[in-house]
Parts: C-alpha cells; structure tokens; sequence
C-alpha cells in the first residue's frame, strides 16, 4: 500500500496543456534578399564574426569582467538553488533523532501518593511531513522553478549578446572619433599653414586684412571642431573601459574603419526562426510556461493534501537498555486535510494564476513582435545605408574638385577667398559625413547579427540535473 502511495506523486497534473502560442507576426520580413553565400547566425560564434583583433580581445574581456553580465549569471545560480529546493519537496526528508529526558513528578501529582523520578531514551529513523502529490501540486510547483531557472538562463543569454553588440558598437564609435580627429587635425595643420602664408602676404602689403580674417576664421572653426572630437573620444573611450570592465590601451587608429573591420554575411531567415534563436523569446516563452504550470498547483489546492509522518527507533528508561531485545517503538500518523471554507481565497488565487498567464502569453507576443520590428528596421537601416554612402562617395568626390578649382580660381585672381573658405567647409563636413556613415553601416551589421538571436550556443536538451546547466530552448513537452 505504502509503495503503491509512493509511485502516485507526480502520475496527475492539474496544468492545462501547453500549447505554444502563434506568432503574431508576417512569415517573411520586408526589404529581405536572399544572399547565397550568407551564414546562419545561430551557426557562427562571436569569434568568428568580428575579426579585429582588438574588439576580439575588448570582447573577451567584457565577457570576463563585466559586472552587468556577473550579475546575470548569478541570478541562473539563484535560480538553479530555487529550483533544486523546490524539487526536493518531491521526496520524503527522513531524520536520525537521539533524544534522552530525565524528569521528576511530586508525591501530590503522582498517581502512586509518592515522588517519582523517571528517564526516557530515544533513538529513532523518522520521517518527517511528506505530502502524497496525487493531484500533482508539488509536481506543478516544480516545473514553475525549472522553467523559471530556464528563463533565467535565456536572460543570461539574451544579456551576453546584448553585451557583444554594446561593446562593439562603443568600439566601432570610437574608430570613427579616431577618424574624425585625424581629418579635422590634417584640416587644421592645412588651415594653420594657409593662415601663417597670408598672414606674411598681409604683412608685404599683397592680400587684405578680410582675406587674413577669412582665413582665421576657416582654422578657428577647424580648432573647434577639434577639440569637441577629442572630448567626444575621451568620453567613449571611458564608456568602453566601463563595458569592458577594466583599463583598455587603446591608442588612435590611423586606418578606416572599414579597411580593418569586415563582417561575415548574415541572412535574416524566416521570422519562426526568432523562436529559438533569440534569447528574449525562449526566456518570455519559459516564463509562460512557469505561468501555465502554476495553474496547476492552484487548481490541486482545491483537492485534499494527505501526508505521512512516521517515525522507527528504539526507546527505553535506561540508556543502556536502549538497543535491548523488545525496545523497538514506532509510529506512523498520516494525515488528510479537506478544504471546506477559506473565503474565496483559493479562487482567487486560481484566477489570479490565469490572469498571470495570460499575462504570460501577451508578454510572449510583444517579445515576438519586437524582435521582428528590430530584425525589420536593421534590414530598412541597412539598405538606405548604402543607398546614402554611395551618394555620399560621389559628393565628396565633388566637393573636392570643388576645393581644388576654388583653390585655382583664387591662386589665378578669378574668385575670392570666400568661395575658397565656402569650398573647404563643405569638403570637411562631406569627408565627416562618410565616415559617420560608414560607422552607422558596420553598427547596422552589429544590430543585425544581436537581432537575429547572437550567434547563441543554445540547443535542445532535455531537462537538466542538478550538476548540468539548463538548457534555453523551448522544451517540447505537454
């Protein structure tokens, strides 16, 4: 009777069955080519997509000692300790007791007329209150802990690739400040020496004062622009120490950008695949599940709770006579608890279980339909992009045959030195314009490769133990 008591716990659930909501989005997402020689981003870790040594090395720094990403991971190790407490509520908790007690009762309290001193020894195998799971509460109960481990886990997931896509995008901001410094210095060196020739041609008496203003002004801008970019660098460069987590050497780069950074190609795929390759959606879908199993204990509350309590062991008044022929005791006291009134509080209770799945559900869908949004946006950023670098291209190339005729047309006194001043202007804000572009395009690849799940290592596993990490993928099961 006892074995067949101890086979039922966990045969009944009172959950409803799980069945995985549909996505709320388009089959495909708009402005998407097909690109034959693209790589699924769940098949390509991080150190194969960037390949510039220093990020790589910025990347795995931040992944050792950034505080943000600690922090997740000790929440998957809280948990996994929530998780392993709640299951062992399954299994009866059995003790080793030895107790002795030694009391006196009074003549006038003794049913014999005289004092009495009596000694009790003790020592027994009990078994403390243990619920037989026949409506599966308990068994509900933990399946909302392992499902709220595994959310937990895609949460670590989901912040680690929000990390790579931070420190990359800070890395790949400040190779443009570093770009945008070297132009304007190579602007203002220029500008000082155009400012040191007309200053001596002023002094002779062949050019005038407005011609020697003109150009000081034309260096003074320069000087400016100069010193806003160094602060803006300065300031980057403190952002990135902060994501990495320590002090980084990172000294100027001499070379584009775009001539050191190249990233693999990516394809955005069908939106379905957002359902297991993105950590938000696997951990919003684990957190429906933990919603939907909690329905389950709230529905067992209305049933009874039975629990065993025994105890075996051996008892005796003489310590010596304690393990004697005939000293054994026992005890065995189940117990059965019917609810009969409690004031509504266990309807409440399951509605409010509903509701928090249902909660649960909308969660998952506007998960879903953000993902899609941010994997829509990349691919719309990502082409007019493009369309707005080569444009870019050929007005630079413009502005500065511009320069150079302006610069002739003044040298041959055909122009003043205001058109020159006009020309050399518009020359430094298109050459700032295509490096600022041409960050905007790698960081639109960065976006891409985070909204698109992260090159994550997720894959489908069964449920784990309690020495193994959990997996992140949506478990199959009803």
């Amino acid at each position: 009777m006892i074995f067949t008591l101890a086979v039922l716990p966990g045969c009944t659930s009172m959950a409803p069955a799980y069945t995985r909501p549909d996505a709320p989005v388009p089959q495909t997402y708009p402005m998407a080519s097909p690109e034959a020689h693209s790589t699924p981003v769940p098949e390509l870790a991080w150190q194969e997509y960037f390949n510039d040594p220093t990020l790589i090395r910025l990347l795995q720094l931040a992944l050792e000692n950034n505080r943000d990403l600690r922090m997740a991971i000790l929440r998957v190790d809280e948990a996994r300790s929530a998780y392993r407490i709640q299951r062992s509520e399954r299994f009866p908790q059995i003790n080793v007791d030895g107790r002795g007690a030694r009391s006196r009762v009074p003549a006038d309290l003794s049913p014999m007329g005289q004092a009495t001193t009596g000694s009790e020894y003790r020592a027994e195998l009990g078994l403390t209150t243990w619920e037989l799971d026949l409506w599966g509460r308990v068994r509900s109960l933990e399946g909302a802990a392992l499902e709220s481990w595994l959310a937990t886990e895609a949460g670590r997931q989901a912040a680690r690739v929000a990390l790579i896509a931070e420190v990359a995008n800070s890395y790949l901001t400040l190779r443009e400040l570093d770009e945008r410094v070297q132009i304007v210095r190579q602007s203002v060196d220029s500008r000082e020496k155009s400012y040191r020739i007309f200053q001596r041609r002023y002094e002779v008496g062949s050019t005038s004062k407005l011609d020697v203003t003109q150009v000081q002004t034309l260096l003074t801008q320069a000087q400016t622009q100069w010193a806003q970019l160094e602060q803006q660098r300065d300031v980057q460069l403190n952002t990135l120490r902060f994501l990495v987590g320590g002090d980084s050497d990172l000294p100027p780069q001499q070379a584009s950008s775009d001539q050191t950074t190249v990233f693999a190609d990516l394809q955005p795929g069908l939106p379905a695949e957002l359902l297991t390759n993105r950590p938000d959606i696997i951990a919003a879908e684990h957190r429906l599940r933990a919603a939907n199993a909690n329905i389950g204990a709230a529905r067992a509350a209305f049933f009874p709770r039975i629990a065993l309590t025994g105890s075996l062991g051996s008892a005796s008044a003489e310590l010596d006579g304690l393990f004697r022929s005939g000293s054994r005791s026992w005890t065995f006291a189940p117990t059965i608890s019917l609810p009969i009134f409690d004031a509504g509080r266990r309807r409440a209770d399951l509605e409010l279980s509903e509701i928090r799945r249902d909660m649960a559900v909308a969660e998952y869908e506007q998960t879903i339909q953000s993902a899609f949004r941010e994997v829509a946006d990349t691919l719309a950023i990502r082409l007019r992009l493009r369309e707005q670098l080569d444009v870019q291209l050929i007005s630079r190339a413009a502005q500065t045959e511009r320069a150079r005729l302006a610069q002739l047309r003044y040298d041959n006194g055909s122009a003043t030195y205001l058109e020159v001043l006009d020309a050399e202007r518009s020359l430094l804000d298109a050459e700032q314009q295509v490096v600022q572009t041409r960050r905007a395009l790698l960081s639109n690849q960065v976006t891409m490769y985070s909204a698109l799940g992260g090159g994550s290592d997720l894959a489908a596993s069964a449920a784990p133990t309690d020495n193994q990490a959990p997996s992140t993928q949506p478990l199959n099961r009803p």
